[in-house]
């Protein structure tokens, strides 16, 4: 894999509470300079990161019910449309992860599906974010198959804000569920080797605060 290929895989992102506009134009700046895939950014800063991005075909990527995924269903299907009004592209929604560990899956595949119906006549894709760190093998395996159930585009594993970030092992269960499904590896990817090492595995996208280090200390 050469330099600009890898560079395709990666959502350049800055998910900090306290990225400032000019945080968000250096973001856009660095994607547009290293031909990243696209930026993420939280939905407060999608028209900043719009207007920074007007005239390429980088992708704007927001998240939904970030980091937590705890709050009401009503709330993220709001926030989901306001990101895609603001111009978003793609949504990246945390999944309801206690109502998870409760066993109410039939919960958590319907709020996946709503909010994919709202994203999908819109031409926006919806990844989810299963948070991985706080899951057993099994558990990424259910959430896995619920994602593909609800018609997500793809399964992320996590929002970087978790006690782990994203991990080998995962991705390949991961990618032996969802077969026809992306892969977003994110939390932890801070060098060329381990973001190569996600994309061998299965990954599709790699979900990165650190595209610049990547590309820099680049080896062929």
């Amino acid at each position: 894999m050469d330099r600009d290929e890898l560079a395709k895989y990666i959502e350049h992102t800055n998910l900090k509470a306290y990225a400032s506009r000019m945080e968000i134009k250096k973001l856009c700046e660095e994607a547009k300079s290293y031909g990243f895939y696209g930026v993420c950014v939280n939905p407060y800063r999608v028209r900043d990161a719009r207007e920074y991005l007007r005239g390429t075909d980088l992708k704007v990527i927001s998240v939904v019910g970030f980091p937590l995924g705890a709050t009401f269903t009503e709330v993220k299907l709001q926030e989901a449309i306001m990101a895609i009004n603001s111009g978003a592209d793609e949504i990246d929604m945390v999944m309801n992860i206690g109502a998870f560990k409760d066993g109410r899956y039939e919960f958590v595949e319907k709020e996946i599906g709503e909010i994919v119906e709202i994203a999908h006549p819109m031409n926006v894709k919806v990844k989810v974010i299963i948070e991985t760190c706080y899951l057993s093998k099994e558990e990424i395996r259910k959430a896995s198959e619920i994602v593909a159930r609800a018609n997500g585009d793809f399964v992320k594993t996590s929002t970087g804000f978790g006690s782990g970030g994203a991990r080998v092992e995962d991705i390949r269960i991961i990618r032996e569920v969802v077969e026809d499904k992306g892969i977003k590896a994110a939390g932890g990817i801070r060098d060329w080797k381990k973001a190569v090492e996600m994309i061998k595995a299965g990954a599709n996208r790699i979900g990165t605060s650190h595209g610049v280090e990547i590309m820099e200390s680049y080896e062929e």
